[in-house]
């Protein structure tokens, strides 16, 4: 069931400060009112922590300008946001082991709604799901934790905190077992004269080395593929579970720094957007990235809607993870909904309320805690005809340049070839179908490969 929220907006706020009234901006929202009661300005009531009463329930409103959460023993009141509860990307962390330490990356955090990331703290802990002890690290996005016991293994989160310093997200648990190097093999014991037979045992067997190694994991959707690239190459693939986890071991890498991207295909063949971590892989070390959620895939089943008519909103996420959708508009649209248990989810919009013209709608996902990125955009017009849209192609829709259903290092070579040049007659054509038609390749046609990219 579609429900219309109104809408109140917290633009500041009152508070006391050692005797002081502190005006910080300015509050205001929009009366609710039926036949019995009006509720007055209600984001701007900030006497306490729980609201109650024995005869009435709080469907709406927030008592408080921070995120938080109010209960008691029959409602649970979650404040600071009416649309989504968890806006803010979880980091993506990765964890490799050295000795007495652990080397920890991740990915940026990113927020919506008006709530933005400000720092990080690293929590550690030798217990799997904690207690963890936090420590403060600053707005960076790496971070050493020295003074480890070797051979124990030491579990770690990131935690996202806001310019309030409040909690906003939190990492899945990554491990790391600190390990010291290996003793080098000392001369043979005892050995007689040349040709003799030795005595006094040979040199200790050296410990087996460690193989270079990144491991990632996480949730796609059911049984959908998913390819990992390195360096904009696509390294890996696999098939996800029935309960769209999936676990990808790369090997053979040297030391270094790398830049990694994930994405994953639905049945339909329609991508999801792409997920990109830093890794910093030690020779000798397994590297160990989990909890990375990849975002939901997204499409709409009309290209244009007849203004008032209904388009469907679909796509496919973890099995019961809740969606929100937003529909990008003069004002924005936001819709909840919830995946079923093969990770489809579908949404009727009813279009009476948007202006004709371009429209775009994507989704995110929350589940177990998690936040999952925005997906790509699905775009439809609302005009004065209804045109369905065809199914999606297995082939990038733009900027595969050499027909192989891949957009490469091969198509931006050839883009770069035509960089600033004079199109040949036979290039040109391909030009107007493959990028932004308008006769020359610049930054806007490498932006679009960029987009469509599949390594």
């Amino acid at each position: 069931m579609n429900r219309t929220l109104s809408r109140c907006y917290l633009l500041g706020g009152l508070f006391l400060a050692g005797g002081a009234l502190l005006v910080l901006g300015r509050a205001r929202a929009q009366d609710f009112r039926s036949d019995s009661f009006l509720n007055r300005d209600p984001v701007i009531i900030f006497s306490s922590r729980l609201s109650t009463s024995t005869n009435f329930q709080l469907i709406g409103g927030a008592g408080q300008i921070v995120v938080g959460e109010s209960s008691s023993s029959v409602f649970t009141g979650r404040s600071g946001f009416y649309y989504f509860p968890d806006p803010v990307t979880s980091p993506v962390v990765a964890a490799t082991a050295g000795n007495g330490q652990a080397a920890l990356t991740w990915s940026a955090a990113v927020g919506s709604l008006g709530l933005n990331p400000q720092s990080y703290q690293v929590g550690q802990s030798t217990v799997s799901g904690g207690p963890y002890t936090f420590t403060s690290v600053g707005n960076v996005l790496a971070s050493t934790r020295s003074g480890l016991t070797n051979g124990t293994v030491h579990y770690f989160v990131v935690r996202v905190h806001d310019i309030a310093g409040a909690a906003i997200a939190t990492s899945s648990q990554v491990s790391a077992t600190p390990v010291a190097p290996a003793a080098p093999a000392g001369p043979g014991g005892g050995g007689g004269s040349s040709g003799g037979g030795g005595g006094g045992g040979g040199a200790p067997t050296p410990a087996p080395a460690v193989e270079t190694a990144v491991n990632v994991s996480g949730w796609a959707y059911p049984k959908s593929s998913v390819t990992l690239l390195k360096d904009a190459q696509i390294v890996a693939t696999t098939v996800a579970g029935p309960d769209a986890k999936f676990d990808i071991k790369l090997t053979g890498l040297s030391a270094g720094n790398y830049i990694f991207y994930l994405y994953s295909e639905d049945d339909a063949g329609r991508r999801s957007s792409l997920t990109t971590f830093p890794v910093g892989v030690t020779s000798g070390a397994a590297t160990n990235v989990s909890g990375i959620f990849l975002a939901p895939t997204v499409a709409v089943d009309k290209s244009e809607v007849k203004r008032g008519e209904t388009v469907a909103i679909f796509g496919q996420t973890v099995p019961q993870a809740d969606l929100i959708i937003q529909i990008s508009s003069e004002e924005d649209f936001f819709l909840k909904t919830t995946a079923n248990a093969s990770g489809v989810y579908r949404y009727i919009f009813d279009t009476s309320p948007l202006d004709y013209g371009n429209h775009l709608a994507k989704s995110k996902a929350a589940f177990v805690g998690e936040i999952s990125p925005f997906s790509r955009v699905a775009s439809f017009v609302v005009g004065q005809r209804t045109v369905a849209t065809l199914a999606p192609r297995k082939c990038p829709v733009k900027a595969d340049l050499n027909r192989d259903c891949k957009v490469n290092l091969v198509d931006f070579s050839i883009a770069a070839y035509w960089y600033q040049r004079k199109l040949s007659a036979t290039f040109l054509p391909l030009e107007k179908k493959e990028l932004n038609g308008d006769g020359k390749v610049d930054l806007v046609d490498f932006s679009i490969i960029a987009y469509h990219w599949t390594g």
